[in-house]
Protein backbone atom coordinates (compact mmCIF):
# COMPACT_ATOMS: atom_id res chain seq x y z
CA UNK A 1 0.00 0.00 0.00
CA UNK A 2 1.63 3.42 -0.66
CA UNK A 3 2.04 6.18 1.74
CA UNK A 4 -0.18 8.97 2.07
CA UNK A 5 1.11 12.38 3.18
CA UNK A 6 -1.65 15.53 3.61
CA UNK A 7 0.51 17.99 0.91
CA UNK A 8 1.29 21.10 1.82
CA UNK A 9 1.63 22.61 -1.61
CA UNK A 10 -1.76 20.91 -2.90
CA UNK A 11 -3.20 20.99 0.44
CA UNK A 12 -5.09 17.34 0.00
CA UNK A 13 -4.19 13.96 0.68
CA UNK A 14 -2.09 12.52 -1.77
CA UNK A 15 0.37 9.29 -2.65
CA UNK A 16 3.56 10.52 -1.00
CA UNK A 17 7.68 10.30 -1.79
CA UNK A 18 8.97 6.59 -1.92
CA UNK A 19 11.60 7.92 -0.18
CA UNK A 20 13.45 10.95 1.07
CA UNK A 21 14.73 12.72 -1.88
CA UNK A 22 16.42 15.45 -1.18
CA UNK A 23 19.39 15.57 1.68
CA UNK A 24 18.55 17.09 5.87
CA UNK A 25 16.36 18.71 7.55
CA UNK A 26 14.65 20.17 4.83
CA UNK A 27 14.71 16.43 2.90
CA UNK A 28 12.88 15.05 5.65
CA UNK A 29 10.24 18.08 5.45
CA UNK A 30 9.11 17.28 1.96
CA UNK A 31 9.23 13.67 2.34
CA UNK A 32 6.93 14.20 5.50
CA UNK A 33 4.76 16.79 3.61
CA UNK A 34 5.39 17.33 -0.10
CA UNK A 35 3.10 14.64 -2.45
CA UNK A 36 4.95 12.73 -5.33
CA UNK A 37 2.54 14.93 -7.77
CA UNK A 38 3.69 18.37 -6.14
CA UNK A 39 7.19 16.91 -6.38
CA UNK A 40 6.74 16.02 -9.98
CA UNK A 41 5.81 19.37 -10.41
CA UNK A 42 8.59 20.83 -8.76
CA UNK A 43 10.77 18.79 -10.99
CA UNK A 44 9.08 20.36 -14.45
CA UNK A 45 9.65 23.75 -12.77
CA UNK A 46 12.97 23.10 -11.78
CA UNK A 47 14.14 21.82 -14.80
CA UNK A 48 12.51 25.24 -16.53
CA UNK A 49 14.97 27.21 -14.57
CA UNK A 50 18.09 25.59 -14.72
CA UNK A 51 17.57 25.37 -18.50
CA UNK A 52 16.33 29.21 -18.83
CA UNK A 53 18.66 30.29 -16.07
CA UNK A 54 21.74 28.71 -17.08
CA UNK A 55 22.36 27.36 -13.98
CA UNK A 56 25.44 25.74 -13.03
CA UNK A 57 24.75 23.40 -10.13
CA UNK A 58 28.91 23.06 -9.13
CA UNK A 59 28.37 27.02 -7.89
CA UNK A 60 27.18 27.35 -4.79
CA UNK A 61 25.29 30.72 -5.30
CA UNK A 62 22.90 28.67 -7.84
CA UNK A 63 22.40 26.12 -6.10
CA UNK A 64 21.07 28.05 -3.49
CA UNK A 65 18.80 29.92 -5.60
CA UNK A 66 17.09 26.99 -6.78
CA UNK A 67 16.59 25.97 -3.00
CA UNK A 68 15.01 28.95 -2.14
CA UNK A 69 12.99 28.53 -5.33
CA UNK A 70 12.35 24.86 -4.75
CA UNK A 71 11.09 25.62 -0.86
CA UNK A 72 9.30 28.82 -1.98
CA UNK A 73 7.30 26.60 -4.67
CA UNK A 74 6.55 23.29 -2.25
CA UNK A 75 5.74 25.62 0.76
CA UNK A 76 4.99 29.30 0.57
CA UNK A 77 2.50 28.68 -2.66
CA UNK A 78 4.78 31.17 -4.86
CA UNK A 79 5.24 29.82 -8.14
CA UNK A 80 8.43 29.80 -10.18
CA UNK A 81 8.82 32.99 -12.34
CA UNK A 82 11.26 32.89 -15.48
CA UNK A 83 11.72 36.28 -16.92
CA UNK A 84 10.53 35.91 -20.76
CA UNK A 85 9.17 32.74 -21.01
CA UNK A 86 6.03 32.23 -22.70
CA UNK A 87 4.83 28.96 -22.85
CA UNK A 88 4.43 27.12 -25.92
CA UNK A 89 1.39 27.99 -28.04
CA UNK A 90 -1.06 24.96 -28.54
Amino acid sequence: MARTVFCQKLQKEAEGLGFQLYPGELGEKIFNNISKEAWGQWQHKQTMLINEKHLNMMDPEHRTFLEEQMVGFLFENKDVEIEGYRPPEK
